[in-house]
């Protein structure tokens, strides 16, 4: 007898319907797997064998033939457990099939019948709605993830014999039902604050104008001066995330199993080790995964201690920095990452940390100094268009005496600089100044004579590219923003 059980797959951030057939034929007992299955998919045999006879079933002693349709797409990770051992009794005639033809099934399943949690659950809610199925029965814990998708019906179930008797109408259960405004405004809040950083009220500055016009931003500083403490906050004086860009963040999360509650409500803040390989960076691997990049999408990539990270390593970011999508491309497929994220990084001066120190010497050679700071390519730094040096705190300031600005204050301002462009790019698909193109600076960007003087002077001086240019004057255009200004004058340009 045949039966057929809908489940998804997960390809890049996208998933696909996946038909799952069983087949029982009369020869020697066996349990095979078809349709490209990775080790995870084949390795279903010995779990849903145990998880049937657990549950209360006998296990057919037949010759069962699964097959995973469409048989030339790659099929990886257990989430196929579950409609294979439905897709067994339905052949076997104790699953009623009428709620099989417009429901999907996803979970892995433990050796009692337990059904486990996996990754991707809402890019398979969000095809199954767009698939038209009417419902998906998803993991026990996983609902409300899968409840952020309108317009379809989730379940969650906990072990094989629930969804057995739910499928053949002996249990009811409700769909699971959230509340996406109330689960939202929870989950948007942040425990640092920058008026925890006492001084550096420039490097704030930098950081408040880098946050308002979404600008990259390199900190340079002797150790324990308070470059991570600084960076750590960053994602407190950005804009609040939308609903849907909080759905796309989730949805990277949810397949790169890193996902912490239903839903990503605040900006990702990323800080990959300098020892990250190049795949785990930007994403890939044998089956592909999204990477550091996409992981910080809507958020906050840093990198302390930047010169330490292999000098390859770095370079994969000029892509996701130009375009905010990174491409991955294998033998059998292309897929494409969001990346869109503002990139900090943070650096010691040289090897030991201590030149320009005002009371530690530096023990560094001129030679080991300028090595350490090659290590960083011209063409990054290139893209990096904020440098800020975070000095040594004086006692006064460790102390704590003066006022010091909160998240909240900081993010104010920041918010009336992104209006300001906001309305500036409406209908170009532009969110922020450092996203211009060359077409955009021409049109927003117009210099008086005294602030093209400087600009003159500037590039012979310090022999910046175009690309430097441009960063410039982009700078420049959010310094103004903040200010309310219409034009860019002179000492913005400075």
């Amino acid at each position: 007898m045949l039966s057929k059980v809908w489940s998804g797959t997960v390809i890049g951030v996208d998933a696909h319907p996946v038909e799952v057939e069983v087949d029982f034929s009369r020869g020697l007992p066996a349990f095979n797997v078809v349709g490209l299955p990775d080790a995870a998919v084949k390795e279903a045999r010995e779990r849903v064998r145990p998880a049937l006879k657990n549950s209360g079933f006998d296990f057919p002693m037949k010759r069962i033939t699964v097959n995973l349709s469409p048989a030339d797409m790659k099929k990886e990770g257990a989430s196929f457990d579950l409609p294979m051992a439905v897709g067994i009794l339905t052949a076997m005639g104790m699953v009623s099939p009428n709620r099989l033809k417009d429901t999907v099934l996803v979970g892995e399943l433990s050796l009692n019948g337990e059904v486990k949690p996996v990754r991707g659950v809402l890019p398979i809610a969000a095809m199954a709605r767009d698939r038209g199925f009417n419902g998906v029965i998803l993991p026990k814990g996983q609902g409300e993830e899968g409840a952020l998708v309108d317009g379809l019906r989730v379940y969650q179930m906990a072990t094989l014999l629930e969804v057995v008797g739910f499928l053949n109408g002996s249990s009811s259960h409700e769909p699971v039902v959230v509340d996406r405004t109330a689960l939202f405004s929870q989950s948007c809040h942040y425990h640092e604050d920058f008026s925890e950083v006492k001084g550096q009220q420039a490097a704030k500055r930098a950081i408040e104008v880098a946050v308002a016009g979404g600008h990259n931003l390199l900190l340079t500083g002797n150790p324990g001066t308070g470059k991570t403490m600084l960076a750590r906050r960053i994602p407190t004086i950005m804009p609040p995330l939308s609903f849907e860009e909080a759905l796309e963040t989730t949805r990277i999360h949810s397949v790169a199993g890193t996902l912490r509650g239903p839903l990503m409500a605040v900006r990702p803040f990323r800080s990959p080790h300098h020892t990250v390989s190049d795949a785990a960076l930007i994403g890939g691997g044998g089956i592909p995964r999204p990477g550091e990049v996409s992981l910080a999408h809507n958020g906050v990539l840093f990198l302390d201690e930047l010169p330490e990270f292999k000098r390859g390593t770095l370079e994969v970011l000029r892509q996701p920095l130009e375009d905010g999508v990174v491409t991955i491309s294998r033998a059998a497929i292309t897929l494409t990452y969001p990346a869109r994220f503002m990139l900090v990084a943070s650096m010691n001066p040289c090897p030991c940390g201590y030149l320009g120190h005002p009371v530690k010497e530096c023990s560094c050679t001129t030679t080991q100094i300028r090595r350490y700071q090659s290590r960083i390519s011209g063409p990054l730094l290139d893209r990096i268009d904020l440098f800020v040096t975070v000095p040594a705190l004086e006692y006064q300031e460790l102390k704590g005496e003066g006022s010091s600005a909160t998240s909240a204050q900081m993010r104010d301002r920041v918010l009336r600089a992104r209006e300001i462009q906001e309305e500036r790019f409406g209908g170009l698909g532009i969110h922020c100044n450092a996203h211009m193109g060359v077409n955009e600076i021409k049109k927003f960007c117009v210099l008086d004579e005294r602030s093209h003087s400087l600009m003159e002077m500037a590039l012979k001086r310090f022999s910046l590219s175009g690309r430097g240019y441009h960063r410039i004057l982009k700078v420049a255009r959010t310094i103004a923003d903040m200010e309310d200004s219409p034009k860019i004058l002179s000492y913005h340009v400075a």
